[in-house]
């Protein structure tokens, strides 16, 4: 098998399994109970969120265990605009940003706030200029996504961070559910991120809001006011062991093969470039590891997507969360792709597990099916 859909999900690494299971079987009280099962379940929680806050600069009582990347960003964007409204109603994004960021803000538009979905280039990136221009005094919110989960398009977030300095009214959230383990963010200047643990071979259900500790929010979730009042639930101790487990090995695996995932990037890039109709959407400069988006003329994305399952190859066509609705990618039509061309996209996502051995045979295979698929 060669998989190739690591932006959709990635295989649970067997250390964050075993975490999770010991800590199921062994450590199952709840963390809010008072008795000693409890204790040591709050013990582990308390360890989970201090190690991911050292591994993503942040102190423990800025990270907000969340069920995942979607939960993250609906409460950054609905918290802190609903905990803010007081001090204006308009909300800047992009238009290529994920369905939870888009469709957070319509509901927002529904119920008062005015929202500006900023243009995007040919390569999928905000201009900091353009953004600049849309800023007004009623700014409370600019989220932008670090990396796009179509096209691994990295957005200026630095810029747009050292710019936002001057507008103290504007808090910054970044999505970057993409980007962790893959691409550096320092925090500085940003004042909520949003991760998702399923997508560095942690547990599916597990996230994390980082909030800056000055930030107010509203929550989302009323309860018993788990998570210092701003989730309440409760914490899924042996899914955020997990991911704590996850995060700290997907840093480890960096740092020594981040090199090797970009060269297998440059090779799938260079042969797909030989395969004629072959378009690739990915910007060659400015452009996360693992992610590559590409079309072939003629060949709807879909249907190609199926011939290589048949041999053992997955990949995607647009983000997972959008691809059962068969819909043209919303992405790459906001980046000036034909439609044509845009149902015939393909997203070939790495990991750190993937080979160049793997690599070799994808682009094999890939040309076997192509004059198949062609004839028929």
């Amino acid at each position: 098998m060669i998989y190739f859909d690591n932006s959709a999900t990635t295989r649970p690494y067997k250390e964050a399994l075993s975490a999770f299971v010991k800590v199921n079987e062994q450590f199952f009280g709840n963390p809010s109970s008072l008795h000693h099962l409890g204790v040591q379940a709050e013990r582990l929680l308390t360890e989970a969120r201090k190690q991911i806050a050292s591994l993503v600069g942040a102190e423990p009582e800025e990270i907000i265990f969340t069920s995942g990347g979607t939960e993250s960003n609906n409460l950054a964007l609905k918290g802190a605009a609903l905990a803010n409204r007081h001090r204006g109603n308009h909300i800047i994004t992009q238009q290529t940003e994920h369905p939870s960021v888009i469709n957070a803000c319509r509901q927002l538009e529904d119920v008062g706030f005015r929202v500006t979905y900023l243009p995007v280039d040919k390569e999928g990136r905000v201009s900091v200029k353009e953004l600049e221009q849309t800023l007004t005094n009623e700014t409370i919110i600019v989220s932008i996504m670090h990396v796009n989960n179509e096209t691994g398009t990295i957005q200026p977030v630095k810029q747009i961070s050292r710019l936002l300095r001057e507008y103290p009214r504007a808090l910054f959230h970044v999505d970057d559910v993409q980007g962790r383990g893959k691409v550096g963010l320092d925090l500085e200047g940003i004042d909520l991120c949003s991760l998702s643990a399923h997508k560095f071979h942690g547990l599916k259900g597990n996230g994390v809001l980082y909030k800056k500790k000055q930030i107010k929010l509203s929550s989302l979730l009323s309860g018993g006011n788990q998570e210092s009042g701003w989730r309440s639930g409760t914490e899924n101790t042996g899914g955020l062991a997990a991911m704590a487990k996850a995060l700290r090995l997907t840093e480890e695996k960096r740092k020594e093969h981040i090199d090797m995932m970009k060269e297998i990037q440059l090779f799938l890039r260079t042969e797909l470039k030989q395969i004629d109709g072959t378009v690739i959407h990915t910007p060659e400069e400015g452009c996360a590891p693992h992610i590559l988006n590409f079309s072939i003329a003629g060949m709807k994305g879909e249907v190609l997507i199926h011939a290589l399952e048949e041999k053992g190859c997955y990949l995607s066509t647009t983000s997972a969360c959008s691809s059962k609705q068969k819909k043209t990618s919303a992405v790459l039509t906001a980046m000036g792709v034909s439609r044509e061309e845009a149902d015939s996209s393909i997203r070939l996502s790495l990991s750190y597990e993937n080979t160049m051995e793997e690599a070799r045979s994808f682009i094999r295979l890939l040309k076997e099916t192509i004059p198949n698929l062609t004839r028929v």
